[in-house]
């Protein structure tokens, strides 16, 4: 008899430490979910809204990091190049936006000054390290750090490059892949502007 209760007093421990686990995960599934939401990032001394509906632009939005050596640069380039192709009224319908992947190096003021080197329109954005994780997960953003022994860096940010179009309420309506050509950039704005009736 008191091995029975011994099994028992066992198993309702286990299920109450199995139920702890279940509540913790979709705890954060939940918190990760209203970050990513919530979709208010810093700007230099801003905060601004991602996903506000009272601004109608289409969204075109780059994930990278300011200390990244190649890739991130060039793709801004390409940004810049896009939107200079673009007539006025039409730069008027975009909100283009960098975000950082590496919020602890990134401060609000440097991601804002750095997507200003490639073009005037585009703005920097930080937000926090979930905020930007739960941002990367809602679209498919890869990223990992990666250390670099013997390096003044301490670490790079290996991650996937792509330009997202985005409703304002964050829905993503196209994703065009890392592209030297801003061409291909422009007519997947022209299209996604036609296809949203702005």
């Amino acid at each position: 008899m008191k091995f029975q209760w011994i099994i028992l007093a066992l198993a309702l421990v286990a299920g109450l430490v199995t139920r702890f686990v279940v509540d913790a995960q979709q705890e954060t599934a939940a918190t990760g979910a209203s970050l990513a939401a919530s979709g208010v990032l810093e700007s230099g001394k801003d905060a601004l809204d991602l996903f506000n509906p009272a601004d109608p632009r289409l969204r075109v939005v780059y994930f990278g990091y300011t200390h990244c050596p190649d890739v991130c640069p060039t793709s801004l380039a390409v940004l810049s190049a896009a939107l200079k192709k673009l007539d006025n009224d039409t730069r008027k319908q975009l909100w283009p936006i960098f975000i950082t992947l590496d919020p602890e190096r990134d401060t609000p003021e440097k991601s804002a000054q750095y997507a200003q080197y490639f073009h005037q329109d585009i703005i920097g954005m930080t937000g926090t390290a979930e905020q930007t994780k739960a941002l990367a997960q809602k679209y498919g953003v890869l990223y990992m750090r990666t250390e670099l022994k013997d390096s003044a860096l301490e670490y790079a940010v290996d991650h996937s490059s792509y330009f997202y179009l985005l409703q304002p309420d964050g829905t993503l309506v196209d994703k065009v892949q890392h592209t030297l050509n801003p061409v291909i950039l422009v007519d997947a704005i022209n299209k996604n502007l036609t296809v949203s009736g702005s």
